[in-house]
């Protein structure tokens, strides 16, 4: 994520300010029902370069014998069963948003969902289907234009279905409706057995279904460890009925958007520390579900400062709240007055900005453009605010100059109805946090990204130096999130803790996932830097 990915994280929402950017056209619709391929691309198709770039960190580079570009799961099963029989080490990608190189490391073989893009209401099942290659904003589109619905997914419309599941997803109405994969009815994976045999499997949420494990571990248990998933079905599971429009949750008609930001110029320390106590403490009061902030998320960034700013360069904080939500002007007001009480500068608050939901949708969304970069990720789940030392060190970190004026601290709204789960219910185990916390550095390709590197490395371990350099779940920690990974957490070198990595992701859970693991991928052809060891 170079620099001008590092402005288009921040300028996505901060163009929302002034009146709030307007939203272009709906995206085209996917293709049609002719599936594609099978495709294969060797080195010497000039098709090759632009699949090995097409993924968004591009600080790792995709070099296998061969892509492989499936349109159906039977595709998918003849390109699995073969790179078995090759003895070719396999990864899969769908929309390539992954934090490390789980899909470049040693991969000789790179099956690509793309072009597995559906979106459908199955009536045999009683519930939509997306294919693991349908982005985001492809699913939001499709399942609100086509029957008023969505999924609590997140806000980057590029990322895919694919691994974004899988790993659990959520997003600005998961206060309101949960996590994406509370609403998973079933999940066909291709995988292989011990013989070396690829075949597809559906598994479901019903507890009879003998394949309901392996539904479990797609419910947070994160992409690339137990086959290739080609499908999900979504449905509420508290649904009733054959309605299409009342299987899935209805988004509001409205959406009230607004933002704040604070200028670094005259930002002291202290007042810095009380701005990341405020916005804590907003989320440990109105996280519970059912209260009348349920629909509101907030989404504060936190760029490190730049040399000369001005008054209005600095930090930013998009929100938006259900527009039908009694009071919903005076909710949002109150909560951008309860983050900035006695914080100085004052923050400047831009008009407030009412909208259609998809078009809020639309106007929200980070595009493939400002997505892709070269960046280092890190991630953690806050149960409560940041302590005053653990703001101290971002407020430290992020003035710091040299490779920090690239780097950003992002706090995102969490909770409410997340929280309403059993941590086993679901392979994700982390059921008690109010915030998410992102670490960033980006650099751009003429630089080594070196000094960036070390800044976030350095930022996360002085963060949760009192726990070993790492989130471990306790106190106002969580953990960390499978879907953005950190394979430094895996390294003794910043994870002194002595917790290994799975409990920071898995926690309990692990257990039932390797079990998993050791039933459906036995033969270990799945694995990357942070998956589950059988």
């Amino acid at each position: 994520m170079s620099e001008v990915t590092r402005r288009g994280f921040i300028g996505g929402t901060a163009a929302l300010g002034g009146g709030l950017a307007a939203a272009g056209g709906l995206p085209g619709e996917p293709d049609g029902p002719q599936p594609l391929g099978p495709v294969v691309v060797p080195p010497s198709d000039p098709r090759y370069e632009d699949l090995a770039v097409r993924r968004t960190n591009l600080r790792f580079r995709v070099e296998p014998d061969y892509f492989y570009l499936a349109g159906t799961t039977e595709q998918v099963v003849k390109a699995v069963g073969r790179a078995v029989r090759e003895n070719r080490r396999l990864t899969v990608r769908s929309g390539g948003h992954c934090y490390e190189n789980f899909v470049g490391d040693g991969a000789e073989v790179v099956i690509d969902l793309c072009e597995m893009s559906e979106v459908y209401f199955d009536e045999e099942r009683g519930a939509f289907a997306i294919e693991a290659g349908a982005t985001l904003m492809q699913a939001y589109r499709r399942l609100y234009l086509g029957w008023g619905v969505t999924i609590p997914g997140g806000q980057c419309g590029g990322v895919a279905a694919g691994g974004h599941i899988a790993g659990g997803g959520y997003g600005p109405l998961s206060r309101r409706d949960g996590l994406t994969v509370d609403h998973l009815h079933a999940v066909e994976v291709v995988v292989v057995d011990r013989n070396g045999r690829a075949r597809a499997v559906v598994a479901t949420r019903d507890p009879r279904d003998p394949n309901h494990d392996l539904w479990w571990a797609h419910t947070g248990g994160g992409g690339g460890n137990f086959g290739v998933v080609t499908r999900y079905w979504m449905r509420d599971p508290r649904a009733r009925g054959d309605d299409p429009g009342t299987l899935l949750p209805r988004p509001p008609a409205t959406v009230l958007s607004g933002l704040g930001s604070w200028a670094w110029k005259d930002m002291t320390r202290e007042s810095f520390q009380r701005l990341l106590r405020n916005y804590g403490e907003w989320h440990e009061r109105n996280s519970a579900p059912g209260t009348p902030y349920a629909s509101l998320w907030g989404s504060l960034l936190i760029p490190g400062r730049q040399p000369g700013e001005g008054d209005q360069g600095g930090m930013i904080l998009p929100a938006q709240i259900d527009a039908g939500v009694p009071g919903a002007e005076k909710l949002l007001s109150d909560f951008f007055a309860a983050v900035g009480e006695g914080v100085t500068p004052r923050a400047t608050v831009f008009p407030f900005l009412r909208q259609p939901w998809f078009q809020a949708v639309r106007a929200l969304s980070l595009g493939e453009a400002t997505e892709a970069g070269r960046y280092k990720g890190k991630s953690a789940y806050l149960r409560s605010s940041f302590t005053d030392e653990q703001a101290g060190v971002a407020y430290d970190s992020l003035t710091a100059g040299g490779p920090a004026r690239t780097g950003l601290l992002w706090l995102l709204s969490y909770g409410g109805r997340v929280n309403t789960v059993a941590p086993e219910a679901t392979a994700t185990v982390e059921r008690r946090s109010i915030l998410k916390v992102i670490h960033l550095a980006t650099w751009d390709e003429t630089q080594d990204g070196a000094a960036e590197l070390a800044w976030v490395r350095d930022l996360h371990r002085k963060t949760f130096a009192s726990t070993g350099g790492v989130p471990v779940p306790g106190g106002n920690l969580g953990g960390a999130y499978i879907n953005y990974p950190d394979a430094d957490h895996a390294d003794p070198a910043w994870n002194t803790s002595g917790v290994p990595w799975s409990e920071l992701y898995y926690g309990a859970n692990y257990a039932r996932l390797r079990r998993v693991k050791a039933r459906w991928d036995p033969r270990g052809v799945f694995s990357h830097a942070l998956s589950v060891r059988a």
